[in-house]
C-alpha cells in the first residue's frame, strides 16, 4: 500500500491504477435523460491526481487548444485545494465544466501524457479531462460561482456571432479586457452545440446556463432570436450599430446528406434536425414538448462520430427498441471518441462495420421500410491517413428499420455568407481568415466550426480566444 500522505517518487505514482469513473447502470439510464458518467468522488480525484508526475517539460500542455496549466490545476487537487485548481483552469479556459465533459482529451492533452508513455499504454494517461470536471463540479456543488476580474471599460464594442463554443471563448476573453460584448443568437436559447447537439445525458443543460451566467456577470449582453445576415447585415452593425469589431462563430449547422435514393421519405432525419428537437426542445417530454419527434422501434444511424453516437443514444432514450449504427470502414477508424461508443455498446446499440446505405426504402405512404446497404473491405489509407473503404461487388443486403438519422457531418449555412460576399471562402464555404483570424473583410474575425468545419468543442474556443487576443490588439492600436 502507498503511502499516500508523504511526497511521493516517480516510480510510486506510476504505481497508482487509475481511476475509474462511475457511471449510471447501463439497463437503468437506457430510459432516463440523466447524465451518464457520476464523476470522481473526491478520493479518486485524490488518487488519480497523485498519478501526474508534474512533468517541467508538461507536453499535455502543448497539446491543448487552449494551453491550460495542466499540472498546476491537477497539483492542487492532489492537495485538497479545489478553489486554486479552478482558478488555474479558468485562466486560459472559463467553461472547464463543459470541457471535462465533452472534450476529447484521448487525442489532445492525454495523448502525450508522460504517465501514459511510461506504462506504454496510452490509455493509462493521466485523467485529465475527469479531473477538470471535478474541480468544476466542486465548485458547483460546494461553492460560489467564481466570476473573472474585468479591467476598466475601453468604451469599445464588440459584436459576437453565436453563442457557441468560439463566441462563448472571444466574448470573454473580450469581456475581461474591458471592451463592452454583445453576442447575437439565432436560436431562442444560447450556448450553441452545446444546447441544441449535445444530449442531456452527456451534458446537462444547467451547467452549460451556469456557465452561460459568467458571461452575463460579466457584463456581456446576450439577444437571441437574431439571425445575422436576415435580421441585421455585418455592414450594418458596424456601420449603423456602431460595433467596432466582429467575431463570427456561428458554426457549421448545414446537414450533409448522402445523395442515395430514399433521403425524402417520411422518418428520414438529418441528426442536427433530431438532436435538436430532443435537446433544445426537449422532444422527449412527451404531452409537454414544444415539438413531436417520429416514433420509431427499429433506427438506422448513419455515420461513425460523436454525434453518430449521440443520435444512436438518444434514439434509445426515447423508445426505439433496436439501433443500428452503419459505418463503411472498422471500429479502429471510427473517429468518435473511445467513451462515448464503450457508452452505446453499455446500451445495446448494434454496430454494423464495414456497411454504408445504398438507398432507402419505403412503402406506398412514402414511410420508412428498410435500408439496403452494401458491404465493404478495407484498401490503402486515404489523404485522412485510415484505409480507403471498397465497396463489395454484389453484396447488397436489407436491414428492416422504420427510421433513418444521417450522421455524416454538416456544412457552413451559407445565408450570412451569401448577404456578405466581401467575406473570402473556400471551396466548402468555409471562411478563410489568416493566422490571427482575420477575415478578408475590414474589422471582421471569425473562428470554430464556420473556419475549421466540423471540429471539437476545446478546438473552437481555441479559435475563439486566439481571435479575441488579435480583436483587442487591433482596437488598443497594436494590430
Amino acid at each position: 500500500m502507498i503511502d499516500t500522505t508523504k511526497k511521493l517518487t516517480p516510480k510510486e505514482r506510476l504505481a497508482i491504477p487509475p481511476q475509474e469513473m462511475p457511471a449510471q447502470d447501463p439497463i437503468v439510464r437506457r430510459r432516463n435523460m440523466e447524465e451518464v458518467a457520476l464523476g470522481y468522488t473526491e478520493e479518486q480525484a485524490h488518487l488519480e491526481a497523485l498519478r501526474c508526475l508534474q512533468c517541467k517539460n508538461a507536453p499535455c500542455i502543448a497539446s491543448c487548444p487552449v494551453r491550460i496549466d495542466i499540472p498546476g490545476f491537477i497539483a492542487q487537487i492532489a492537495e485538497g485545494n479545489y478553489k486554486e485548481s479552478l482558478s488555474i483552469l479558468r485562466e486560459s479556459n472559463l467553461f472547464p465544466a463543459i470541457c471535462g465533459r465533452v472534450c476529447p482529451q484521448e487525442v489532445q492533452c492525454q495523448s502525450t501524457c508522460t504517465v501514459g508513455r511510461s506504462l506504454k499504454d496510452i490509455d493509462k494517461a493521466v485523467s485529465i479531462g475527469r479531473l477538470e470536471r471535478f474541480a468544476a463540479d466542486w465548485e458547483r456543488l460546494h461553492g460560489e460561482l467564481e466570476v473573472p476580474s474585468v479591467k476598466p471599460p475601453t468604451g469599445k464594442r464588440v459584436a459576437i456571432i453565436g453563442s457557441g463554443p468560439a463566441g462563448l471563448a472571444a466574448a470573454a476573453d473580450l469581456a475581461k479586457e474591458g471592451h463592452e460584448v454583445t453576442i447575437f443568437e439565432a436560436f431562442h436559447k444560447p450556448g450553441g452545440v452545446m444546447i441544441y447537439g449535445i444530449p442531456e445525458f452527456r451534458l446537462p443543460k444547467a451547467i452549460v446556463q451556469r456557465e452561460i451566467e459568467i458571461l452575463g456577470r460579466m457584463g456581456v449582453k446576450i439577444i437571441t432570436n437574431f439571425l445575422v445576415g436576415r435580421t441585421r447585415s455585418l455592414k450594418d452593425l458596424l456601420e449603423k450599430d456602431g460595433f467596432d469589431a466582429i467575431f463570427i462563430g456561428s458554426g457549421a449547422g448545414l446537414p450533409k446528406f448522402m445523395g442515395i435514393p430514399g433521403e425524402n421519405l417520411v422518418g428520414v432525419f438529418s441528426a442536427n434536425e433530431y438532436l435538436t428537437r430532443a435537446n433544445l426542445m426537449k422532444a422527449y417530454e412527451k404531452g409537454k414538448a414544444d415539438t413531436p419527434i417520429y416514433p420509431a422501434k427499429r433506427v438506422a444511424v448513419l455515420g461513425g462520430g460523436n454525434v453518430a453516437m449521440d443520435a444512436a443514444r438518444m434514439a434509445v432514450r426515447l423508445g426505439a427498441e433496436e439501433v443500428f449504427v452503419i459505418y463503411r470502414r472498422t471500429e479502429k477508424e471510427m473517429p468518435a471518441r473511445v467513451e462515448e461508443v464503450a457508452h452505446a455498446k453499455e446500451e445495446g446499440i448494434i454496430f454494423r462495420f464495414l456497411e454504408n446505405a445504398k438507398r432507402i426504402l419505403g412503402d406506398e405512404k412514402s414511410r420508412v421500410i428498410g435500408i439496403e446497404c452494401l458491404s465493404y473491405q478495407l484498401g490503402e489509407p486515404d489523404a485522412s491517413g485510415r484505409r480507403r473503404p471498397v465497396e463489395i461487388p454484389g453484396s447488397e443486403h436489407v436491414i428492416e428499420v422504420d427510421s433513418v438519422i444521417v450522421a455524416i457531418g454538416n456544412e457552413s449555412h451559407p445565408l450570412l455568407l451569401q448577404t456578405n460576399p466581401e467575406i473570402a471562402v473556400d471551396k466548402h464555404g468555409h471562411i478563410i481568415t489568416d493566422e490571427t483570424g482575420k477575415t478578408s473583410m475590414d474589422r471582421v474575425y471569425a473562428g470554430g466550426d464556420i473556419v475549421l468545419g466540423s471540429a471539437t468543442v476545446i478546438l473552437a474556443m481555441g479559435q475563439g480566444r486566439r481571435a479575441a487576443a488579435s480583436i483587442h490588439a487591433f482596437l488598443m492600436g497594436n494590430g
